[in-house]
């Protein structure tokens, strides 16, 4: 039968050093069991760290029975779907997981959602003093000057040449001044587009009386495109104001006209094809609020469907003011129906759930109108609840309304939406200001 095989003895006793003869088992002179002798461990020999060619740690040797380290799969070079190599696998250490697919050179996330905000309006007025300046002294002022560092040449693909940093869209923050009237248009700090549009313009009546008008517009975030559905709005309401009036339609009748208009162009922006409500069958069709005003030398005109609002300011400040518009919204209506007050209503979670939009979806169209005759002067606020949600009650509303507003409409606007943007930013903030009554023709901010 097979036998186990027997290891050869050393040449000496390993406890006594007494030299052994081939075969003995055990020592003669001290009697130690040869056979619990282990075998030797193999040789390796000694290696230099960071010799040229020489690896390290070592290689296992064929013989050892420890087995080799597993191979995991970012130890092995990829490619992409092109066959292109991909860079080299993640340092050790690295917190990102082999399998999640993201770039293991990704630089770490920002703090903030979007850290690179539109221009603050306040400062935007400098600026654009000093490009004008420049300009006009011959030198490089047509260049665009970075919102983020102020220093740097915004080239032609909207990074900033010093800092790097993308510019914001030109949508992000719209200014615009029509003689007595202005507006200011902001994405503010926390959205990442800005939902808001408006149309400001001047004309004039049939008889030559001067009329100004301005129209703002928020689209209802929970809708699909609600950016387009803003501005498809004001657009049209502006232009169909500013084909009524010198035609003789009086001013109310034109801005509920105008509110028609826009609700078809919002409508309309739901025509789309049925392949691409396919893939996005949960949201609902574009939407927005409207607020507009009309004023000419002794009439002042509001109208509305939703929460933005407009506010009477006269220029007396001792005098009264008012907010001109009532809310389309879940608050207004348990205010109206006396459930609950004014401050428990807007203090509940629901309070900004409108009620009226402009929209495929909407329920029925109501534009609201109102007309008055202020016995003095003093500006009309049409805005946003970007605005509104800073300075709610016509009071506080007037506080912040520069006094010098009729002078400087344009400069009064972006103090208000600068207001806004220290209050938090939370929303897209547009704000317009028209004077009262309508200076004429020719006459404009100083």
């Amino acid at each position: 039968m097979s036998q186990m095989p027997q290891q050869a003895a050393p040449a000496k006793c390993p406890s006594c050093a007494e030299p052994l003869e081939s075969g003995d088992l055990f020592c003669g002179a001290c009697g130690y069991d040869l056979s619990a002798v282990p075998a030797a461990p193999p040789d390796h020999p000694t290696l230099t760290m960071g010799a040229s060619g020489v690896n390290w740690p070592p290689p296992e040797p064929e013989s050892s029975s420890t087995p080799a380290a597993p191979h995991l799969p970012t130890d092995l070079p990829g490619t992409d779907s092109g066959g292109t190599p991909l860079p080299g696998s993640p340092p050790h250490g690295s917190p990102v997981s082999p399998a999640s697919g993201v770039r293991f050179d990704r630089p770490p996330e920002p703090d903030e959602d979007y850290p690179l905000q539109a221009p603050d309006p306040r400062a935007a007025a400098s600026a654009a003093e000093n490009a004008e300046s420049a300009e006009a002294a011959g030198s490089a002022g047509a260049a665009k000057v970075c919102v983020a560092c102020r220093a740097g040449r915004v080239d032609d693909d909207g990074y900033c040449e010093n800092c790097g940093h993308a510019q914001p869209r030109e949508r992000d923050h719209m200014e615009q001044e029509a003689g007595p009237v202005a507006a200011v248009s902001d994405r503010g700090l926390r959205h990442h587009r800005n939902e808001d549009a408006f149309a400001v313009g001047r004309t004039a009546l049939p008889d030559g009386t001067p009329a100004v008008l301005a129209v703002v517009c928020d689209g209802v975030s929970s809708a699909t495109r609600p950016d387009e559905a803003s501005m498809a709005a004001s657009r049209a309401a502006g232009e169909s104001l500013l084909a009524a009036l010198p035609q003789g339609t009086h001013p109310q009748a034109a801005l509920h006209e105008a509110i028609v208009a826009a609700s078809h162009a919002v409508n309309a922006l739901a025509d789309e094809p049925t392949s691409a409500r396919e893939h996005t069958p949960h949201q609902n069709a574009p939407a927005c609020t409207i607020v507009g005003s009309v004023v000419t030398s002794g009439l002042l005109v509001v109208g509305w469907v939703g929460d933005s609002r407009a506010y009477w300011v006269p220029a007396d400040r001792s005098a009264p003011p008012a907010r001109l518009t009532e809310d389309d919204s879940w608050a207004a209506q348990m205010v109206a129906a006396g459930l609950m007050s004014e401050a428990q209503a807007y203090a509940d979670e629901r309070a900004h759930a409108i009620t009226g939009w402009l929209g495929a979806d909407a329920y029925e169209l109501e534009p609201h109108t109102a007309s008055f005759k202020p016995d003095r002067p003093g500006v009309v606020v049409v805005c946003t609840d970007g605005l509104w949600n800073y300075a709610e009650t016509a009071e506080e509303m007037s506080e912040i309304v520069p006094a010098d507003v009729a002078l400087r409409p344009l400069h009064a606007a972006r103090v208000l939406v600068g207001h806004a943007l220290d209050g938090g930013g939370h929303d897209n903030v547009t704000v317009a200001l028209l004077p009262f009554p309508a200076p004429p023709q020719g006459a404009g901010s100083a």
